[in-house]
């Protein structure tokens, strides 16, 4: 099947939550995507580190398979995200963004990468997802993230990568001030008239939401007795569901409700611990028991009702 390329932060997080408190852990959209992918599918990673960047880190992404062919590497520091998460672990506090080389970051892909079939743009600048889109050849499936500091600063070039995206992944926030529609149907139909298709919805403990031109499929999310750690959630979300579409042949409504359950089942993989912690000790079978499971919850018997 079809190799799958991503281009996203690469970064270290310092963060607390009310389960504990970590410094500079590995963390990024472009590594939680490429570790949660990489369960189902080859993974090219773009991206850029600075001269403080462990190589061990590079060793633990290419023992998941992951090529970091396309990983660039500056003079300078790493970006670095610090923040906390108070009881509510929906919301992020942002403590300090410290770009460093990632603010001048202009994603050149290998000559190897420009062949790549099913390509995931992941959280930033649109103007840098379009340069990704101008050197690949003949993608298949394209999907992309995005996030309001874009909506609102970067609202036209966010509109013109829409045309030429197959997939637009969002959060309810995020889709109802780019459109501003209030109902989230409203808003899936003004993105539609703007490109994408295929929109889906991610709603925190809430779940997901699949809306495509023939069906609505919503999922909830798994439940969980211990959330230690969100960060990177929504990246691990994209990452099981776009690793498991590269390897299918057809874009079906059954392939996209999979792909679906897929990322719902390894995000909560990755919130029980901090950073990768949790992910790097899964295996395939952990992984079809909580599918399995989360299919069960969500399945009912289709019957006629017992109406007086």
């Amino acid at each position: 099947m079809s190799d799958l390329l991503v281009v996203g932060s690469v970064a270290f997080d310092s963060l607390e939550t009310p389960y504990g408190k970590r410094e500079k852990i590995l963390g990024g959209s472009g590594n939680y995507f490429s570790i949660s992918a990489s369960f189902f599918s080859k993974v090219r990673l773009v991206g850029v580190v600075g001269q403080d960047f462990p190589k061990d880190h590079v060793s633990l992404l290419e023992s998941r398979g992951v090529d970091t062919e396309g990983l660039q590497w500056a003079d300078g520091e790493t970006f670095h995200w610090s923040g906390y998460y108070g009881e509510d672990l929906n919301q992020a506090h942002t403590i300090d963004t410290r770009l460093n080389v990632f603010e001048t970051f202009s994603p050149d892909l290998p000559e190897s990468y420009c062949d790549s079939e099913v390509i995931f743009l992941a959280n930033i600048d649109p103007e840098l997802q379009l340069r990704v889109l101008e050197q690949v050849k003949s993608p298949r499936l394209v999907a992309c993230d995005t996030m309001n500091f874009w909506i609102h600063g970067k609202r036209q070039a966010l509109i013109k990568l829409l045309r030429q995206v197959n997939m637009f992944v969002l959060n309810e926030q995020e889709i109802r001030d780019l459109s501003g529609e209030k109902n989230l149907l409203a808003a899936v139909e003004w993105v539609r008239e703007h490109g994408p298709q295929t929109v889906v919805i991610k709603r925190g403990e809430y779940g997901a939401m699949l809306c495509t031109p023939k069906s609505v499929f919503w999922i909830p999310a798994f439940p969980l007795e211990h959330v230690r750690d969100p960060t990177g959630a929504g990246d691990t979300f994209a990452g099981g569901m776009m690793g498991y579409l590269s390897q299918v042949k057809e874009l079906t409504d059954e392939h996209l409700r999979q792909s679906i359950a897929v990322g719902t089942v390894m995000a909560s993989f990755n919130v029980e611990r901090f950073s990768f912690d949790r992910l790097l000790q899964l295996d395939e079978a952990q992984i079809m028991e909580r599918y399995s499971q989360l299919r069960n919850m969500v399945a009912f018997d289709e019957r006629k009702l017992p109406f007086r």
